[in-house]
């Protein structure tokens, strides 16, 4: 059986308490369209998230394991996705969104993955996915966050051809994943335990594997869990913006537009916080409190990076804490 390389390794930057394991300046070019994963791990205060913000060019992937996100959105959409269900925003054309953190235990873990939107669905609508855990497919001990394995496929609609799992395996377990046609691009992130990807021993590390379309097998040498991302190679430049990612300058011309329109129309119909509104939603009850000057201020921050179109990418974003985490339909106040 044919071994695959792996050609890079990282244990990412640490940006508060964020730790980026991947962004386009870096290991983003040799696995796009995966070109940002973020880590949590480790205690975070109820409510720290970010207010709202613009994107356009990529799709988010949410998914933690042990905490509820609150999160809302310029379709309307506004709720709890429970632990361990997905996120899944597509920004498109532009579009707004924000989303806060509720730990259901001391130490959280989660990720955010941003993929690259190919051509025509960077500037197609946006759209947001939100998965209940139980819908999320589960097959033995393989979790399908995006795509399709073991003959199930995620009810989430991937842009362009991928996979994406999270995987836990026992001490001297071997898993083996063969890419479909047309995948050659893969990586393994081992967020547990230890485990040899390539031949090479690897923990708290995210391993970059040869493009190929040969198997990749995984060998357990501890209890391990692991994040493993397959694709058909992004065949387009990343062109840079403040919270967005296109294939050319003239699309994120479109894209920016765009935002600022969809900016314009979310405050002509602006939802308003009630303070100490009670949320019901996904068997979740949670009481929390609208910040309106930590709202403000995010939203201003936004603006002025996306004002001066400049490269701008989302370790820079405000972590609000004990921020705006609902906003009830029928408020009266407008933040």
């Amino acid at each position: 059986m044919t071994t695959r390389a792996v050609i890079a390794r990282t244990r990412g930057q640490q940006h508060g308490f964020i730790r980026r394991m991947v962004s386009p300046g870096d290991l983003g070019e040799l696995i796009k369209p995966f070109v940002f994963l973020d880590h949590v791990e480790g205690a975070v205060r109820p409510g720290t998230g970010f207010g709202w913000h613009p994107h356009s060019g990529i799709a988010t992937l949410t998914y933690s394991l042990n905490s509820d996100a609150a999160y809302e959105d310029t379709a309307g959409q506004t709720g709890i996705v429970a632990a361990t269900g997905l996120e899944w925003m597509r920004a498109g054309s532009g579009t707004w969104h924000q989303g806060f953190i509720h730990p259901r235990e001391a130490s959280v873990t989660a990720f955010q993955l941003w993929v690259a939107l190919p051509p025509g669905v960077e500037d197609g609508p946006p759209e947001g996915v939100y998965l209940a855990p139980n819908d999320v497919p589960q097959i033995d001990n393989v979790r399908v966050l995006l795509g399709e394995y073991g003959g199930r496929a995620n009810p989430i609609a991937s842009p362009s051809a991928m996979t994406y799992l999270d995987v836990v395996l026992a001490r001297r377990e071997s898993w083996t994943f063969a890419p479909p046609t047309g995948q050659s691009v893969a990586w393994a992130f081992v967020y547990r335990g230890r485990a040899s990807v390539g031949g090479v021993s690897v923990s708290d590390e995210l391993a970059v594997l040869d493009e190929s379309e040969a198997p990749v097998t995984i060998e357990a040498s501890s209890d391990a869990r692991i994040l493993f991302g397959s694709a058909r190679k992004h065949d387009h430049p990343l062109v840079l913006g403040s919270h967005s990612v296109h294939t050319s300058h003239e699309a994120l011309a479109r894209g920016e537009a765009r935002r600022r329109s969809a900016r314009s129309a979310r405050r002509s119909d602006a939802p308003v916080a009630r303070e100490g509104h009670r949320v019901r939603h996904c068997c979740v009850s949670r009481f929390v409190t609208a910040r309106r000057g930590a709202a403000r201020e995010s939203e201003a921050r936004a603006d002025r990076s996306a004002s001066r179109g400049t490269d701008v990418i989302p370790e820079r974003r405000i972590a609000v804490r004990s921020g705006l985490c609902y906003v009830p339909r029928d408020a009266k106040r407008r933040l």
